[in-house]
């Protein structure tokens, strides 16, 4: 005889009478069922759906700025925490209630007050962080936001363009990725590539491709004031932005930038090409590559930054692999399908992928310059 899950309605059949409808264990061609493994999933979902619910939760705490007043007041109480910040109780406590059951927060049942701890409170509050993840949270919402939209393109064998997304994907991906350029960039990947910041040091001109928002731009034009850096992205209100943002930072004297697709960017010569995580979101990234081969002087360097990423399935199946796989299915590939080429590279490619890619665009030289959790480095010369 076996378990009965009363309580869920799941049974574990004691019987072969193939017309009972139970749950079959001894059906033929009918797998047993292990109803501890079954109830393991079912709770485990709770949780799925739990973490896919904190997506909209954090970034509200992010936009109303509740993460930021707990790190700036301590523990507190919902009351507290809803007249600070200008909402109502009842959002305050339940947004409160929810973060505590997910253990962002801490709750001290007898005075009633939530905490934000101090690690956390960097990881919520901090921009300036490598760690800061309220983008994460927020182009992942963005992206689910538009499921619909992939679902449907996925019918009809279409694709989903970046410009098609919510905005929350677009500012989303350049909060995110931000902190990590800030924290890498100048102190670490540029300094890994072979006689590149001498040659910035002294000046020279640099092409950004896909560059978004321009942070990755703004940075370089910002450490090296002698070189010139021209940011391309093919999504004109990203480059609207990235205007805009080099212009508050002061560092409009060296960088500019227009709108073109990565097989069509302006200028040749450049000693240094970038690509930051977009290269795998392109309908031609081979097309792309050999664009960059036209353009770059003979001694050029080819810096392509991508998420991290092994050659095999199973050397990406990790957390960190997960959310990239997810983003893959629901962002980056749609990306690639809507474009010319289609190539829908993934982006969990590897650097196996890439290096051939180069190969085929007739560059000679590549290797993995640097690594980082999220990230992966290639140094690509001709």
């Amino acid at each position: 005889m076996t378990d009965t899950i009363s309580d869920t309605g799941i049974n574990d059949a004691a019987t072969n009478d193939p017309g009972t409808d139970d749950v079959g264990t001894g059906n033929a061609g009918q797998a047993e069922i292990d109803t501890d493994k079954l109830m393991a999933f079912v709770l485990r979902a709770v949780d799925e759906v739990g973490a896919t619910l904190n997506c909209a939760l954090v970034t509200m705490g992010d936009q109303l700025g509740y993460y930021r007043d707990l790190a700036e007041h301590g523990p507190t109480t919902a009351a507290e925490l809803a007249a600070r910040t200008e909402t109502p109780l009842p959002y305050a406590r339940e947004w409160l209630s929810a973060q505590s059951a997910g253990q962002y927060l801490g709750y001290d049942p007898e005075t009633q007050r939530f905490n934000l701890p101090p690690e956390l409170a960097v990881a919520l509050t901090d921009e300036s962080s490598p760690a800061f993840l309220p983008g994460f949270f927020q182009i992942a919402l963005g992206t689910a936001r538009d499921a619909d939209k992939v679902i449907a393109a996925a019918r009809d064998a279409q694709g989903v363009g970046w410009h098609q997304h919510h905005v929350d994907v677009h500012v989303g991906c350049e909060r995110f990725f931000r902190p990590g350029y800030a924290a890498n960039l100048v102190s670490a990947w540029l300094p890994a590539l072979d006689d590149v910041v001498d040659k910035l040091e002294i000046g020279t001109t640099v092409a950004d491709v896909g560059c978004g928002h321009g942070s990755s731009t703004i940075l370089m034009a910002q450490e090296y004031g002698r070189s010139r850096f021209v940011g391309s992205d093919y999504h004109a209100a990203s480059i609207e932005v990235a205007r805009e943002r080099a212009e508050a930072a002061g560092a409009g004297g060296n960088v500019s930038f227009e709108v073109a697709s990565a097989a069509e960017f302006s200028g040749s010569g450049y000693q240094l090409v970038t690509m930051f995580d977009c290269l795998h979101d392109m309908g031609d990234p081979l097309g792309a590559a050999q664009h960059v081969r036209e353009v770059i002087a003979p001694d050029g360097t080819w810096m392509v930054v991508e998420p991290a990423a092994g050659d095999q399935i199973e050397d990406n199946l990790n957390p960190i692999g997960r959310a990239y796989y997810g983003f893959s299915t629901l962002l980056c590939t749609p990306a690639s399908l809507s474009q010319p080429g289609a190539a829908a590279l993934g982006t969990q490619a590897g650097p196996a992928r890439i290096r051939d890619l180069t190969a085929q665009a007739g560059f000679t030289r590549f290797r993995i310059a640097a690594q980082t959790p999220f990230n992966n480095v290639f140094e690509i010369r001709p």
